[in-house]
């Protein structure tokens, strides 16, 4: 619509007669038929069929669509990259994330000498991988991987926020967000790249450094066997990446992440930390009592069985309740099962459901009582035991699966394994006290000495293995490279040495110190119910700080595989 003029009401008028003064109805009606800078620059696009930057990129663009047997992929230039992050700050404003959200990061590799130094700025996002790590853990099924153009997409709706896809991804894509419980992650502005538009790195970029192409996916996995990535990456045979980074330079052989030697903690995961030793201590101490019944008849923790099926499913409940705080949205843990087929974690659920049902079933027949029920107990605590078994085992695989040097599967199973029976006995020690303190009867405090005979040597045994085995981890600060381990290790002796130093103080009060004290000065007269209580408490309180030192230790000292990052302060 043409602009009308604009009236001069205070210029003077000749051979005119006087006109009628302009209402304030009159003034807005004037005044509405000139468009606003607004609605010019909405008028003017509107009249275009293609977006008015489209000439600058559809050189970045494929002319086709894949065909069969190829997708999409980010093709980036490293000798166009200046490393000056348009492309974050496009990709952060085009998508709507929140201000410290980022899909796109810019790092940096350096080396060479100090007469020919190297550095080179390297911008990544999410590589769109054949056989995306994101996708294949995820519980609820909350990624897929789109057949006709290889796009990774993360389905908002459906996520509950486990953040197992954030533990998987070798690349660290997937980023949590807090204040909305869900993770989000890149998806090649798949809603611009459906209508010929180019993604926001892409369109912001000032150099024409990251582009979209098509490559064939029988020819990215096989660049990926032999490892043609990028220095410093993480092993693209993992996931197989689809992203293609070239350039004409060729790189020195020093040439590392500027981060490389970097050592920061990771995030805690507390809620993890309280589940998984919770568990394991509740399956513990069912698989101790169930192997004394079946290897000592009605003898061994016989007398105090109903307070250690309590105490044990009650910790199992707790262990249950303390991981869904870990979700982002728990009302939606129900979803949780979906993943069967390929998820740990979904595998771990069902498992750990079936034996709390187990768990509660067993408590019940022992709370009831029945002589003749004997063959029935030991059936529901067998499976009781093997449920709980294999609960553990999806437990060590969840984190195998993250392919992390720190947790790899012999040595997260060494830990997951020594802290179920060292716990399990810790709490049959404690439980055979507490039987003994409410019946008071010279029966049970002779059975409590018989107990610590045959316990304590176990759970010492245990612990000792423990320790060592958390000790050899030491042993990787001698190593000349600065491996993974190496770095976890250097962790444990700088920012969490504190920790550190407490699990193993704690370790050794409560699993060698005090079971030594009851053995050589206690157990040689039948100990009074409160004196016992005071030591198997003391031990067993020691013993389960400890463990959670551990896991907490577990969590924040490992090194996560990621992309080059930039210079930390």
């Amino acid at each position: 619509m043409p602009a009308v003029a604009e009236l001069n009401l205070s210029a003077p008028r000749t051979n005119a007669p006087e006109a009628e003064p302009l209402t304030l109805v009159d003034r807005l009606l004037i005044e509405q038929q000139n468009l606003t800078a607004v609605a010019r620059f909405s008028q003017r696009h509107a009249s275009r069929v293609a977006p008015l930057q489209s000439r600058f990129y559809e050189a970045l663009l494929p002319a086709a669509p894949p065909a069969p047997g190829e997708q999409y992929a980010f093709e980036v230039d490293l000798d166009a990259c200046s490393g000056c992050k348009a492309c974050v700050a496009a990709c952060n404003a085009l998508n709507g994330l929140d201000p410290t959200e980022t899909w796109r990061d810019v790092g940096l590799l350096s080396g060479g000498t100090d007469e020919q130094p190297f550095l080179q700025h390297v911008t990544a996002a999410c590589h769109h991988c054949l056989d995306p790590a994101c996708l294949n853990v995820c519980p609820v099924r909350a990624y897929e991987k789109d057949p006709h153009t290889g796009i990774v997409r993360h389905l908002d709706d459906q996520c509950i926020g486990c953040q197992y896809c954030v533990l998987a991804c070798p690349y660290d894509v997937p980023k949590y967000n807090a204040a909305r419980g869900i993770v989000r992650k890149c998806d090649l502005c798949s809603n611009r790249l459906a209508v010929g538009e180019a993604p926001a790195c892409v369109q912001s970029c000032p150099n024409g450094a990251i582009r979209i192409t098509t490559v064939v996916r029988q020819t990215a996995a096989e660049n990926c066997e032999i490892g043609a990535f990028l220095p410093g990456a993480p092993d693209p045979r993992t996931t197989q990446p689809t992203t293609h980074y070239k350039t004409n330079r060729v790189f020195p052989r020093n040439a590392l992440p500027a981060d490389y030697y970097s050592c920061r903690p990771e995030h805690a995961h507390l809620p993890l930390v309280a589940m998984l030793v919770l568990t394991q201590l509740s399956v513990g101490a069912f698989l101790i009592e169930w192997l004394a019944e079946v290897f000592s008849g009605t003898t061994g923790l016989h007398t105090t069985r109903a307070v250690h099926a309590g105490a044990a499913l009650l910790f199992g409940f707790v262990a249950l309740g303390a991981s869904t705080l870990h979700l982002g949205r728990p009302h939606l843990a129900f979803r949780a099962v979906l993943g069967l087929r390929s998820s740990w974690l979904s595998r771990e659920i069902l498992a750990f459901g079936g034996f709390a049902a187990f768990a509660a079933l067993y408590a019940v027949s022992v709370w009831v009582g029945r002589a003749n029920a004997h063959t029935l107990q030991l059936s529901l605590g067998g499976g009781v035991v093997a449920t709980g078994l294999v609960g553990v085992f999806c437990s060590i695989m969840i984190y195998q699966c993250t392919h992390r040097r720190l947790w790899n599967g012999p040595a997260t199973a060494v830990r997951f394994l020594l802290t179920t029976v060292l716990l399990g006995f810790s709490t049959a020690l404690l439980t055979t006290a507490i039987g003994g303190v409410l019946t008071s009867s010279l029966v049970d405090r002779r059975v409590l000495a018989a107990s610590g005979d045959l316990l304590c040597p176990g759970l010492m045994t245990a612990v000792s293995l423990k320790l060592a085995f958390e000790s050899s981890l030491f042993a990787h600060l001698s190593s000349k490279q600065h491996t993974a381990m190496k770095r976890s290790a250097l962790l444990l002796t700088t920012d969490l040495a504190r920790p550190a130093v407490l699990r193993f103080l704690f370790g050794l009060a409560g699993g060698l110190a005090l079971p030594l004290v009851w053995l050589l000065f206690i157990r040689p007269t039948p100990p009074a119910p409160g004196v016992a209580l005071a030591v198997m408490a003391g031990q067993f309180l020691l013993l389960l700080t400890g463990e959670l030192l551990e896991r907490y230790l577990f969590f924040t000292a490992v090194v996560a595989p990621r992309m080059p990052g930039g210079l930390r302060t």
